[in-house]
């Protein structure tokens, strides 16, 4: 068992969505602390009051995951307040609509600043400490499109392309120590992400709409039952988690076609990624 009396959690983007779900369906384990964060201080607040228990130290800590000085301060607090780390959920996570030419620099550099450079810093400032443990355990967030690439997602699956790869070559370095790594990738999670999301400066809301809409529909997973999948393979100390049906299927059609993915998928899916993109290329 991976999870003990002894464990302390980090995880961030625990305001909302998977995040908070991961909080608090991790409230129910039998561990000791978890440290929770995000950059909405008000929904922090509000997982924080429902996971609070007599047997677990909570703390709360307000964090922008792309500063890297507010992570390390964020490191040095968990520390301080916890005294050790044994688990690091790296969730934190946005999106952005449009394609490459309705996108600007500065949006794409955002996205990335928080859905890879995030991840990044929290690995590279609690990597010292999980070494330091018995028994740790690396939970990076990546997509299922960190497996297969849409258009008008260029920039959102760039950034999870890179965190699996960052993940997958962590998992092979430590493969002789006594920290586990896995790598992530939801399919289509019933959470807020495509509506807070941003849109590229030469895209319109209808876009933005057209891809909330999609999201909704084929968002068959809720973030409760993500977390339990999650935690499954936590426990299991998984190298690679899939959540969802979608994700099974979209990993597999990408393995056997991995050219022609998208109209496989399309087939499959009765024309409604057809009928997404389709709109937004109009």
């Amino acid at each position: 068992m991976s999870l003990t009396n002894e464990s302390v959690v980090v995880i961030t983007g625990a305001a909302s969505g998977i995040g908070r779900a991961l909080a608090v369906r991790l409230a129910r384990e039998p561990i000791t602390a978890m440290a929770i964060s995000d950059v909405n201080e008000a929904g922090l607040s509000e997982t924080a009051q429902i996971i609070r228990l007599p047997n677990l130290r909570v703390s709360t800590h307000k964090v922008d995951v792309s500063n890297l000085e507010q992570m390390q301060n964020f490191r040095d607090d968990v520390v301080q307040t916890h005294g050790r780390v044994t688990h690091l959920i790296n969730n934190a996570g946005v999106a952005l609509f449009g394609t490459i030419e309705e996108v600007a620099l500065e949006d794409i550099e955002w996205l990335m600043n928080i859905n890879f450079w995030g991840t990044v810093y929290g690995v590279k400032l609690f990597l010292p400490i999980l070494l330091a443990q018995p028994v740790a355990h690396v939970i990076n967030l990546s997509s299922v499109f960190g497996i297969i690439a849409p258009p008008g997602n260029a920039a959102y699956s760039a950034s999870k392309f890179a965190v699996r790869g960052f993940t997958e070559a962590l998992r092979h370095e430590l493969k002789n120590t006594s920290v586990a790594v896995s790598c992530v990738h939801p399919g289509g999670i019933a959470t807020n992400i495509a509506r807070n999301g941003k849109v590229g400066e030469n895209s319109s809301d209808k876009e933005k709409e057209i891809s909330i809409k999609y999201h909704a529909k084929v968002s068959k997973t809720t973030a409760d039952q993500a977390a339990e999948i999650i935690l499954r393979g936590v426990k299991k100390r998984s190298k690679r988690i899939l959540v969802g049906m979608d994700a099974h299927l979209i990993d597999v059609v990408q393995r056997l076609t991995p050219e022609n993915y998208l109209s496989a998928l399309d087939l499959l899916s009765g024309g409604q990624m057809s009928e997404m993109t389709g709109k937004m290329n109009r």
